[in-house]
């Protein structure tokens, strides 16, 4: 891998900076390497100070995603990072959480210049039908609680050489698609901040309030989808999204609800 900006460390001092105004908002944890960022949220969940608790990692070596899937990391060459999300008693958690998340990873990148962008419902980033990065969204247990999330994202920076990723055949990174890389310690900050605004969002008014900008974003909009999972296999034209971020699917019985599953373009018959 050539030198580049994300070779850079990644430093808590320099990425709070980088928040601004923002900064006292965020508590930030660098680790060189752990397990899962995510599992370290969840297994030892940060005391509600007021803010904002962020965990990133140079080296995630047990890294998951949706469905038991694996997500593969890098030194240098991904992002990978959990926030926790604590909301009021009542907010709307989790309807369309994963879909707000990634919203906020489009708008960061969008505003540093990375073509192409597109949202594949419900938990991934895409750049011309090919995964750029992922989101796993996870609930705290406990009742009478605090509502909270963990919410773990993981963006491909540069890729090495041949690198094949289990069931994810169309994959692809920044370096594919900016001349430079973003400094990783900044690209973190513009991820954060845009969570930031947009959780707020969420948190008043409910993922209503960014349906359509998520659907201005939808990769698989009016087109031929197959929807997987369980055993199962559906098949209609990809109608978007409700207002608790369920996909809806047009077929010859009418609009169904999707809860859960895979999605993929159908072949032309």
């Amino acid at each position: 891998m050539s030198a580049s900006a994300s070779d850079a460390p990644l430093d808590a001092a320099l990425i709070l900076q980088q928040l601004g105004d923002l900064a006292g908002t965020f508590d930030v944890k660098v680790l060189d390497e752990c397990a899962s960022t995510n599992s370290v949220l969840m297994d030892a969940t940060p005391a509600d100070d007021g803010r904002i608790h962020v965990v990133v990692a140079e080296r995630q070596t047990a890294g998951r995603g949706r469905r038991g899937r694996q997500w593969q990391s890098w030194p240098g060459g991904s992002l990978t990072f959990s926030t926790l999300w604590r909301f009021a008693p009542g907010a709307p958690v989790p309807a369309g959480l994963s879909l707000v998340a990634g919203l906020a990873v489009v708008r960061a990148l969008e505003l540093l210049g990375v073509p192409g962008l597109q949202l594949k419902w419900p938990n991934d980033v895409l750049v011309n039908g090919h995964k750029l990065a992922g989101i796993l969204v996870e609930l705290l247990p406990g009742r009478g609680r605090t509502p909270a999330a963990v919410v773990g994202i993981g963006i491909n920076l540069h890729l090495p050489a041949g690198t094949r990723i289990p069931d994810q055949p169309a994959v692809t990174d920044l370096g594919e698609h900016l001349a430079t890389l973003p400094d990783r310690n900044r690209l973190l900050a513009a991820v954060l901040t845009e969570l930031h605004a947009l959780f707020d969002t969420y948190a008043a008014a409910g993922f209503p309030a960014l349906r359509g900008a998520w659907e201005q974003r939808n990769a698989f909009a009016n087109l031929p989808v197959r929807i997987t999972g369980d055993g199962s296999e559906m098949t209609g034209i990809c109608a978007g999204v409700d207002d608790d971020g369920a996909l809806l699917l047009r077929t010859d019985a009418g609009l169904t609800r999707i809860l859960t599953g895979e999605v993929s373009l159908r072949a032309a018959q």
